[in-house]
């Protein structure tokens, strides 16, 4: 049932002081092909979760066709420290097509509620302030 829709870099950097979380997506590898050319058109989407809620997303640029993709692209948000135990990233690889709508490659969570690597690439962020961690992260299909 494990489908290997293919994995994400990014690293993921807090600074307390000025209440900024910094996700930096750096890139893709063996992303699943969703277009009929065998490759993807892919981006990332990122949502920043609190209590289920989605209170902020931003998105990367669009690597065209490539299952592959480099982005070093760096994504802020402003969480006070007060906050940061209530939210969570989702992070979503889509495909961008021009016709149609844009699909779901895979997702992956970090944050307190996320299950076993999104939970302790968290929690690494946290005790290390300030230094960017940076972990590979299996994509899962939506739920």
């Amino acid at each position: 049932d494990n489908v290997d829709l293919g994995d994400l870099m990014f690293s993921l950097c807090y600074l307390p002081t000025a209440g900024r979380l910094t996700i930096t997506i750096i890139k893709a590898r063996n992303l699943k092909a969703m277009d009929i050319t065998g490759a993807s058109d892919p981006y990332v989407k990122v949502s920043l979760m609190c209590e289920g809620r989605r209170l902020k997303k931003r998105k990367t640029s669009t690597k065209r066709n490539t299952l592959n993709p480099v982005y070093n692209e760096a994504i802020v948000f402003d969480v006070p420290p007060e906050n940061i135990d209530q939210i969570n990233l989702l992070i979503a690889v889509m495909d961008y097509d021009r016709v149609g709508h844009n699909e779901v490659i895979g997702v992956c969570q970090v944050g307190n509620d996320a299950e076993s690597l999104g939970r302790d690439h968290w929690n690494e962020m946290l005790s290390y302030p300030r230094k960017p961690i940076a972990h590979w992260h299996p994509l899962a299909e939506v739920r």
